[in-house]
């Protein structure tokens, strides 16, 4: 087993690598008590080498592990991407591509929805992973011998998973159809933790122009905090008391310890003046600093057996062609598409998407097929009267 301890062997591995088709990788962190991933170890694995990188490992310098994540010609495969995509973003500023995820790969093959990496490599290699060394405290040194062999494993398994399913993807014509998918993990705003964008975590409780100003800027304080003394959102301040905090509005510490849901002592804090001055000062410019946000689109009662029936011919469609449901749609869209039929801003009714589901969809919701049991099993039927 090759541990990486040195920045000398990390850039000779890399260098090999870099010519590699391909490179596995995962990583081992922990979060529980910080703001941002603290990075334990990052497992790589390309065709004919594999190995650990200890990025605590004192005086070593990532740099060529870095390049290796910019560079848009090397495929990056990875299992369920988005928290080691969060991790590498942090480490240069930009998102590593390309990407190929297995868990959105196996979507598309036929796995179910949300695929774990066990049942996938049960499901494709017949291998039964031993998954005891997952509660790893990962930042303690040294590991022992099995806990190095479990975290390798996560990207050996995923080295040999990716061949045959790039294969039978291309055979089934449905590469584009992931690569589509993962082209949302692209989107820097998934990975960058601005202030000024956290409020859109949040879920607003009124619209006025006033109270969303405040909202946005007591958020941005959290966050700010949170970043700076790298510690989770909820020790700063829980959801609840942003929500009380832009609805009181207080001007000074003492309204702020009135503000019921605050914690005791909070309002004492040396940075609660800020937190203070920062929502009057919002709401002072509420005109220009408030966000858009929107409400939820105002559904039409009895919408609940049309959707029904639309998630029925959507479990018909997808098993008919082996993917996962949530490839196509979700409920949300499925709600959408009952409400607006073809005015539905749905994905369902774009690309192969509507191809596979969304015409028969639009053809349901106009009378046009139904569904029935033949031989029982539920098939959709015409019902629109041929003519000669």
């Amino acid at each position: 087993m090759k541990i990486i301890t040195t920045t000398d062997s990390l850039a000779k591995f890399c260098k090999k690598a870099k010519s590699a088709p391909f490179i596995a990788l995962d990583t081992e962190f922990m979060r529980e008590r910080t703001f941002y991933s603290q990075l334990c170890l990052i497992q790589m694995a390309t065709p004919d080498d594999e190995a650990i990188l200890d990025p605590l490992a004192k005086g070593i310098d990532l740099s060529p592990f870095l390049a290796l994540l910019a560079d848009k010609k090397l495929e990056k495969v990875m299992h369920a991407a988005r928290q080691d995509m969060e991790i590498f973003y942090k480490l240069i500023n930009a998102v590593p591509t390309p990407i190929f995820d297995t868990q959105i790969a196996a979507m598309a093959l036929g796995f179910g929805e949300n695929v774990g990496y066990l049942a996938l490599v049960k499901g494709r290699l017949a291998i039964t992973l031993d998954k005891g060394a997952r509660f790893t405290d990962w930042a303690r040194r040294p590991l022992s011998d099995s806990q190095l062999s479990y975290a390798l494993g996560d990207v050996t398994h995923l080295r040999d998973l990716y061949p045959g399913m790039c294969r039978e993807l291309n055979a089934k014509n449905r590469m584009d159809w992931v690569r589509e998918e993962m082209e949302t993990m692209m989107d820097v705003r998934l990975y960058d933790f601005d202030p000024e964008q956290a409020w859109k975590r949040l879920k607003p409780r009124m619209f006025r122009q006033d109270y969303l100003a405040a909202l946005k800027a007591a958020a941005a304080w959290r966050e700010s905090e949170a970043q700076t003394k790298d510690v989770p959102r909820g020790r700063i301040l829980k959801d609840d008391g942003l929500y009380v905090i832009a609805q009181r509005k207080p001007k000074n510490v003492k309204e702020l310890a009135d503000v019921r849901g605050i914690p005791g002592g909070f309002a004492n804090r040396k940075t609660a003046v800020n937190l203070i001055d920062d929502v009057q000062k919002a709401i002072a410019n509420s005109a220009s600093y408030a966000p858009e946000a929107t409400r939820a689109k105002q559904m039409p009662p009895g919408l609940g057996p049309s959707v029904d029936m639309l998630k029925t011919l959507l479990r018909l469609k997808t098993e008919y062609v082996d993917i996962a449901p949530r490839l196509i749609a979700n409920v949300s869209d499925l709600t959408e598409l009952a409400a607006f039929g073809e005015k539905a801003n749905v994905r369902a009714l774009k690309g192969w998407r509507r191809e596979v589901f969304g015409e028969d969809a639009l053809k349901m919701l106009n009378g046009e097929i139904s569904l029935t049991l033949k031989d029982k099993k539920v098939v959709a039927v015409s019902c629109v009267p041929h003519t000669e």
